[in-house]
């Protein structure tokens, strides 16, 4: 497993991608409201980031349509941006946005409510946040992948949650996707002294993924959306973070 480590010019580098992706999610809040579309949220992204100079990273990779992903409700990832996909209010909307420099990308997603929502989707989505600040706070030289790992599922877990495990973050630079394969859940104690050390220069893609039933997930007939199998709500938060000697920086925020 090789796992590439940035300098602090690259660091910085990846997070002016970072800036876009904050900047697009504050438009992206402004504009989510029960009757817009998210073929629409789509193109706000679009627009913005090539208007900065930039490129949405999502749009073509692996032949992927849209710019933006787009969850809604029951989808846990890789949601399909429609004009006939409209929100209502109670639904929550995950977004999940790379941008590309030409060189570097970053990557995030943030999960949100359509107008007013339960009290249980909201304790959903703080849950999937705090566990995610969690992980990043186990981000730290020395550390372990396990040690990330372990914090978001227990946080998860002892909320009465569960872990999606088909999908999990990973390490991010150059490609997209790079290595470590960075999960949101550990499958024994055991494992920790298999995990692979967390050294200086990563930089690493964390995104819990929280469905409120069964952490059982499918594909849906249109090959790229990602659906609970029971039909429950799901949220998604991602961040993309650097390890520094100094701790965690996040470069998506």
């Amino acid at each position: 497993m090789s796992v590439k480590i940035k300098n602090n010019d690259e660091i910085n580098q990846m997070s002016s991608c970072g800036k876009i992706i904050s900047d697009v999610r504050e438009i992206i809040v402004k504009n989510i409201e029960p009757g817009i579309s998210t073929w629409e949220l789509d193109k706000l992204a679009e627009e913005y980031t090539i208007s900065k100079g930039f490129i949405p990273a999502f749009k073509g990779y692996q032949n992927f349509p849209s710019s933006i992903c787009a969850s809604v409700n029951d989808e846990v990832v890789h949601g399909l941006p429609s004009k006939n996909k409209i929100l209502k209010k109670g639904d929550i909307i995950g977004i999940d946005f790379g941008v590309y420099d030409g060189t570097f990308y970053a990557d995030s997603a943030f999960t949100f409510p359509v107008g007013d929502v339960s009290d249980n989707i909201i304790k959903l989505l703080n849950v999937t946040k705090e566990s995610l600040n969690l992980g990043i706070q186990k981000a730290q030289v020395g550390n372990k992948i396990y040690d990330i790992s372990k914090a978001i599922q227990d946080h998860i877990e002892k909320n009465g949650f569960t872990v999606v495990r088909s999908y999990v973050g990973h390490g991010i630079g150059k490609d997209l996707h790079e290595e470590p394969h960075v999960p949101n859940f550990i499958l024994n104690n055991k494992d920790r002294s298999k995990s692979m050390k967390l050294k200086e220069g990563m930089v690493l893609a964390i995104e819990p993924m929280v469905n409120v039933g069964n952490f059982e997930v499918e594909l849906s007939d249109d090959n790229w959306t990602v659906k609970t199998c029971d039909g429950s709500l799901s949220a998604h938060f991602e961040h993309t973070v650097a390890l520094t000697k100094d701790g965690p920086k996040i470069l998506t925020n």
